[in-house]
Order: structure tokens, then C-alpha cells, then sequence
């Protein structure tokens, strides 16, 4: 059972490391982008700590048919739970309500003959070099090559002043790349346009060509600019005006012929040929009768009303019209594809390629690449936008990829994901060495294109609310899920984003894209347009929990991922856990996030979830039921000792959230027996906050747990292999 063999500092460890570069550990999340994935190390963990007989440390790295399993996920999101079980031989029933879910993990599942999608592929990317190859051409600046290939094609915002009307390029800076990926910094010269090297980053000093002192400051401040002809003070964006306007002020390009001789990147002021192919896009443009290209309206909404606030009221405006054309041109070539799974494969790599081919992609000046639009878990409308090269450039023998952004990328992506379907593997750490252990025998899908004679498995999908969802009772043997955390990221409203392009080019074909939206009231986040609260959020999950138990074996698991910044949301948690007759019989942490992704590096938000494991029957160990703050402490020490053991340093954020994953466990143990479901949602809410209140309050708890919080050291490392024993002892155990 996972309470007895789960092994926190293990799974921690391999999860920390995962999370730092998820796509080497798990190539199938390239299949398509999703939201805050959680690291498939763990749900394995989970899973074999309650379906494998051996120690977790030893079954891990092992081959595994875990037949005559049945494994049911009410939130699929992106698919990690299901993904881990049906790779080790169990069927699978999944649920989501948005249809970029469900589609997103019945692509990554569903297997597909590899060397007929490469063909596709690159039947696909030679097409498009046909039609357009030459709008992503350049002349290379230092040898004249006409070879050069265009990376990244750089744009700032426009905006006309509202006294005299001249155009002004809105640069909150002139900094293009910094000299940490390329020998020295590289600035736009407002006078002239061109670029300067310079050793200075705060001094560039003067223009080499025109002679004028080149500033390291812009314009452009907290929406305001000053006009330098009439200096008349103006504000941006101006929404009225439509979507804003945009000038190509730079090109970073690569040549193969300069390059063995050539230090750092190239860069460029585009010439008078790269201006001719961005108007020749649009002429082209203008012309074209698009059949794929949505034009969908946006609909007001937390994030979107931010586009709205630029000037972008349909998605299609979020593109310039080289990305459109490409874009069209693709769809055109993929609907012609007769192959059903091939066809679905090419749209689902157009919809992943479609965050990087956007205007509201930015460069990022320190790695010199372009970062796509959901970098961060939002809408962020920079005033320099980074158009990549639609094609993508490949060098060498081996087609390595040069630049981000492009078809080649995007298609070698999802190669290195369905090879990984079929051949499996997990990375040991011995030392500062990794090696790739292959676990011959399992495989992800429905059916094996390696093993010989494999008995294809069950998978069940389905795009709809889970609690509506028919399961007859007791056909489910486990029940792992990561689901919403009441938090303020609108996935429906960011994944429309590709939704609309998708159901423009295979809706007519499949009904979970139907609907015109993946926006639906009944979605588990607080949303303030929708006016969706704690109490909606926690009626939904206490409907799915429900229903998800009912269809659970007596003792079986229902363990999910959570964690939240404020108290607040854990109330819809426990009354979840507490409305569908479960006990939590542990609260295990393990970290979830990269510490150094953009949406969390330096807010204070915490990495590390806790995994709720909820069950009818069982028991748990008596000195898991803390009574005071102080005995709680004591219990939070063990996790955070746990944790420094497996090589993270825990935060605040990541010592608050612990606590109150035993404070939401400590909660339901002792409300279970007299918990009333019938209660109005906003009682249920108050006597789960009561009681917490009462018993272990703020305060007191962040009093006792004060050591941590400040930093303190706690013990070494060999004591703490001695005190994590609490979590598989035979001590002491509570019923329930």
C-alpha cells in the first residue's frame, strides 16, 4: 500500500531532477503543450507502492505487467496518471471536461506508425519550402551567402502620436542579446537601425554608422511614450486603434558558411530584400482565401481581456501575415493527409506549433531564443515580439535543429515522444553520471509497435464532466489525479487559443470539438468573469470525488496532487475528500514544479505538492494523528527532512503548503465520523475552517514550525534515514 511503501526521499529526488528538464525524462509530454504537468516519476511511484510487492527503490527501475488493474483519472489534463498506468499493463479510464484534454492525452496514448508520420512530415516541411522557402531566406550580413536561413525575425510595437502622427517604435529598451550567449551586447540604434556591438551593457556608446550615442533606455514606460518631434505625452496601448501595428527592426539568422569561423550569433538590420518578403506575405495574404484560418471572436474572460485591452478581439489578429499564410498552407496540406491517425498527428504538431508562431512570442536577450506565448500561464503582450522561422532550419548529418519554433522542431519532438511510447526508459543517477535504463517490456498505448504478440490494452476517454460519468460500482481498482487547485490560470481560455485553429481543421470529424469554446461553466478554477467561486469550485470536486468513489473498490486508493498558497482553497479539498465518505490516511509530499520557471521564480509560490491518499477502510499510523501545532511540527520536520534529502532546500512557500496538507489530512480524520454531506456547501466550508480554527490554528502552528521558517538547519542526512521510518513501520495503527 502506498501508505506503508511509498518512499518520499526516493521519488523526491528522481522527481526534483525530472522537473528540471521534464521532456529528457518523459519525451511523451512533446506531444503537445499542457499546463503544470506533474512529474511521472511520481505517479509510477504511487503505483507501484500499491500494486508491486518489492521495495519502491528496487521495482522502480524494473519491467512491470500490472494486468486485471483498472486505473480511472477524473481530471486528465495533460495525462501523466493514466500515461504511467497503461505503460505498465493496467486499463485505463480518463475524463476531462475540456476537449484539448481529452485530445491532448488521446494523442499522446494512441499509437501511430513512426516512419509513415516522418514521411508525412517531411512531405509537409518540403511543401511549405516550396511555397514560401524564400520569405525565410537572408542575405548573410559578413559573407554575402544567399545560404543564410533566418532564425528569429524580430518586430516592436508601433504606435502613432496623437499630436503631430508620426510613428514611434515602442522599445522599452535597445538591448537586443546580451553577452553571455554571444561575445558582446548587442543594441538597436534608434537614429539609423542598426546594430552595435558593445562591451558596455549600461554604456553602449555611439552608433558606428550614423554617429549617434546609443541609449540602453527606450521610450516607452508604464504605458506611456513621449512624442521626440512634438514631445506631446501619449499612453499605449490604444485598443480602439485595433490591434497594434508593428515594425521589422531585426534579424537573427544563421550561415552555414560563416559559421565554423564564427563566434556567437548572427544578427542583422533587416535589408531591403527581408522588408520585400514580409510585403510580399501580405499581398500574398490579402489575396488569399483562407479555409482554415479561424476567425473566431475572442470572448472577454480573466486573460483574454487582456488582448482586449491591446486591440486583439479576434485570434487570427494575434498573427502577421507570413504566420497566417504559412499557417493556412499547412492546414491546406494536412486536411489533404487520408491517413486518419497520420492527418490527427500533423494537426495536433500545428496546434503546438502555434506558440511559437504568434506576435505575441518574445526574444529572451540572455538565451537568445524566442519564448512562446505560454511561458507564462497567461497572455503577456510584450513591445517586442519574436517571429520564428516556420520551417525550421536543420544542419549537420544527423538534421540537428538549429532555433526553436519551426516544423522540423516540432515534428522531431513528437518523434522522440512516440519512440519513447514504445521503448520506455527511466534515468538512474550514480553520482554526476545518468544512465538510461531501458525497461524492455513496457509500452504506452493501445497497441505495441515493439513488443511481439502484446495483447493491445484498454483505453477509455472520454471529453466530459467526470461526475456525470457512468462507472458501475466497484470497477475501480485506483483512482490518481492532479486536479485543479482553485487557482487563477485560465487553461480554457489559453488552450482556445489552439482550440479554434483545431476545430477549424478536424471538427467536422470528431465531436468533442463541437462545442465553440473549451470555456464551460462547470470547469474547477476560480474565474472572476464567470463568477465562479470557493464554493463552486468545491461543489465540483466534491461531485466528482463522489462519483469517483462510488465506482471504487472498498480500500481502494483515491490519491491526488494539491497545493495551494493560501488555507483557503484546501477547505474545498477536505470537503471533497469528507462528502465522498474518505478518510486521508496520508499526506506525502513531493516536489511538482521547476523552481525556475518563469510563473514561479521569485513569487514565493511553492514547488512542492502534497499527495492526498484517501481510502473507505484502512488504517493509519497512530502518530500520524498530531493534536497540538507542536506534535504537527514535529510531523512537517520529518517532510522537510525528507525533502533535504533528496536534494531540495525547502522554501517557505514549500513548508507552508506541508502544513497544510497535515492540517486539511488532521481536518478530515477527525470530522469523518460526523460529517453531514446533505449541509449547504458554505456550512461544510465553515465547519472544516472551524475546526481548524479550533484546533490548529495559524498562529500556534506557524509558531511551532518557526525553526524551519527561518532557515535553521534541521539535522544531517544520516539522522533523517533513521527518522522518515514513520512512513512503512508496523507502529502503533489506527482504524478507520
Amino acid at each position: 500500500m502506498i501508505e506503508r511503501n511509498f518512499d518520499v526521499p526516493f521519488i523526491a529526488r528522481l522527481a526534483l531532477r525530472e522537473k528540471q528538464i521534464q521532456q529528457n525524462y518523459r519525451p511523451i509530454i512533446a506531444v503537445h503543450k499542457w499546463f503544470a504537468r506533474r512529474p511521472g516519476t511520481l505517479f509510477r511511484g504511487l503505483l507501484l507502492s500499491e500494486f508491486a510487492p518489492a521495495p519502491l527503490v528496487n521495482s522502480f527501475y524494473e519491467s512491470h505487467s500490472i494486468k486485471d488493474v483498472r486505473i480511472g483519472d477524473p481530471f486528465m489534463g495533460g495525462g501523466t496518471p493514466l500515461l504511467e498506468a497503461n505503460r505498465m499493463g493496467c486499463e485505463v479510464v480518463g475524463f476531462d471536461i475540456n476537449p484539448m484534454a481529452y485530445w491532448i492525452v488521446k494523442e499522446e496514448i494512441e499509437h501511430i506508425d513512426l516512419d509513415a508520420y516522418r514521411q508525412a512530415a517531411e512531405a509537409l516541411r518540403s511543401h511549405l519550402e516550396a511555397e514560401i522557402g524564400p520569405w525565410y531566406r537572408s542575405r548573410c550580413a559578413r559573407c554575402g551567402s544567399s545560404a543564410a536561413r533566418v532564425k528569429y525575425f524580430l518586430w516592436v510595437k508601433v504606435q502613432a502620436c496623437r499630436g503631430c502622427g508620426q510613428k514611434i517604435d515602442l522599445f522599452p529598451g535597445y538591448l537586443l542579446a546580451e553577452d553571455r550567449r554571444h561575445p558582446k551586447n548587442v543594441f538597436v540604434c534608434p537614429g539609423c537601425g542598426e546594430l552595435v556591438e558593445s562591451s558596455s551593457r549600461n554604456q553602449p556608446g555611439d552608433c558606428p554608422s550614423c554617429g549617434s550615442p546609443v541609449p540602453s533606455i527606450g521610450p516607452a514606460r508604464r504605458a506611456n511614450f513621449t512624442c521626440p518631434s512634438c514631445s506631446m505625452e501619449n499612453r499605449y496601448p490604444s485598443p480602439e486603434a485595433g490591434p497594434p501595428e508593428h515594425r521589422l527592426f531585426a534579424i537573427e539568422y544563421f550561415c552555414p558558411e560563416c559559421k565554423p569561423g564564427h563566434q556567437g550569433r548572427f544578427f542583422k538590420k533587416p535589408d531591403g530584400c527581408d522588408v520585400e518578403a514580409a510585403e510580399e506575405a501580405q499581398r500574398r495574404w490579402e489575396n488569399m482565401r483562407p479555409r482554415f484560418v479561424p476567425d473566431d471572436d475572442i470572448p472577454a474572460g480573466d486573460e483574454t481581456n487582456r488582448l482586449h485591452r491591446w486591440g486583439y478581439f479576434k485570434y487570427r489578429q494575434m498573427f502577421n501575415a507570413r504566420q497566417l499564410v504559412a499557417l493556412e498552407l499547412s492546414c491546406r496540406e494536412i486536411a489533404k493527409q487520408s491517413d486518419r491517425r497520420l492527418r490527427n498527428a500533423l494537426a495536433t504538431n500545428l496546434s503546438d506549433l502555434l506558440r511559437y508562431q504568434n506576435m505575441l512570442c518574445r526574444y529572451d536577450p540572455m538565451a537568445l531564443k524566442s519564448l512562446d506565448i505560454f511561458s507564462v500561464h497567461g497572455f503577456p503582450v510584450g513591445l517586442v515580439q519574436c517571429e520564428s522561422n516556420i520551417l525550421g532550419i536543420t544542419t549537420g548529418a544527423t538534421g540537428v535543429n538549429v532555433g526553436s519554433g519551426g516544423w522540423s522542431n516540432i515534428a522531431g519532438k513528437y518523434l522522440k515522444a512516440k519512440a519513447y511510447c514504445d521503448s520506455p526508459f527511466e534515468i538512474r543517477h550514480e553520482g554526476r553520471r545518468k544512465i538510461t535504463v531501458s525497461i524492455r517490456g513496457e509500452w504506452i498505448g493501445e497497441h505495441s509497435n515493439a513488443v511481439p504478440r502484446a495483447a493491445d490494452r484498454k483505453v477509455s476517454l472520454a471529453c466530459r464532466n467526470a461526475a456525470r460519468a457512468v462507472l458501475p460500482a466497484a470497477s475501480l481498482d485506483a483512482v490518481l489525479t492532479d486536479p485543479p487547485y482553485f487557482g487563477n490560470v485560465q487553461y480554457a481560455e489559453l488552450m482556445d487559443f489552439c482550440y479554434v485553429w483545431l476545430r477549424a481543421l478536424l471538427g467536422s470529424d470528431e465531436s468533442a470539438f463541437a462545442p465553440e469554446s473549451t470555456r464551460n461553466t462547470e470547469e474547477l478554477t476560480g474565474n472572476q468573469s464567470m463568477g465562479r467561486g470557493l464554493e463552486e469550485f468545491a461543489s465540483g470536486l466534491s461531485a466528482v470525488f463522489q462519483n469517483m468513489t462510488r465506482a471504487l473498490k472498498p480500500g481502494g486508493p483515491l490519491a491526488f496532487t494539491y497545493h495551494h498558497n493560501t488555507i483557503e482553497a484546501y477547505l474545498a479539498a477536505a470537503v471533497a475528500i469528507l462528502d465522498a465518505g474518505l478518510v486521508c490516511s496520508a499526506s506525502l509530499p513531493c516536489p511538482a514544479e521547476m523552481g525556475a520557471s518563469i510563473h514561479i521564480s521569485g513569487t514565493g509560490s511553492s514547488i512542492v505538492d502534497t499527495v492526498f491518499v484517501c481510502r473507505s477502510t484502512g488504517s493509519v499510523p497512530r502518530k500520524w494523528i498530531a493534536q497540538t501545532p507542536e506534535e504537527l511540527a514535529g510531523l512537517v520536520r520529518q517532510d522537510v527532512l525528507c525533502l533535504s534529502d533528496a536534494g531540495l532546500t525547502p522554501s517557505a512557500g514549500d513548508i507552508r503548503c506541508t502544513t497544510f496538507g497535515h492540517i486539511t489530512r488532521l481536518a478530515v480524520w477527525n470530522l469523518y465520523k460526523s460529517w453531514d454531506p446533505g449541509r449547504q456547501m458554505v456550512r461544510k466550508l465553515e465547519a472544516v475552517r472551524d475546526w481548524m480554527e479550533r484546533t490548529l490554528p495559524m498562529a500556534a502552528t506557524s509558531s511551532a514550525v518557526a525553526d524551519l521558517l527561518a532557515g535553521e538547519p534541521t539535522v544531517r542526512v544520516l539522522a533523517l534515514r533513521e527518522e522518515v521510518a514513520h512512513y512503512g513501520t508496523g507502529d502503533d495503527t489506527v482504524s478507520f
